[in-house]
């Protein structure tokens, strides 16, 4: 299945628009790499361990959308935009929630 940010596919055709796919990801927060990306916030440098949560969610989050466009019958999704946010549950939690969003199509080579 094709996945694309673009709305257009070349050498390719969109026969038929399927609807909009939606997939979400949320991941609690861990104290030991809260702590250890605190430290990093006050000496400075990245927090490669929210880097690593934050890939492997859009990764999952794709995989979601790609599934729920394979039940519609889709060839593909395109114009697929993947955000990133958080909620506050409390004074101590937080959760990421990564989203990915696009349009499920059926497609057609033009050769």
């Amino acid at each position: 299945m094709l996945i694309t940010t673009t709305d257009t596919v070349h050498g390719y055709e969109v026969t038929k628009y399927l609807g909009i796919v939606t997939a979400e990801v949320v991941y609690g927060t861990n104290i030991l790499r809260d702590f250890l990306a605190g430290i990093r916030d006050v000496i400075g440098g990245r927090t490669g361990s929210y880097e690593k949560v934050f890939e492997k969610g859009q990764q999952e989050a794709i995989k979601k959308l790609e599934k729920r466009a394979q039940k519609l019958a889709a060839h593909g999704v395109i114009g697929v935009k993947v955000d990133t946010g958080t909620m506050n549950l409390d004074e101590k939690g937080v959760l990421f929630l990564i989203t990915a969003t696009g349009t499920a199509v059926q497609l057609e080579s033009r050769n």
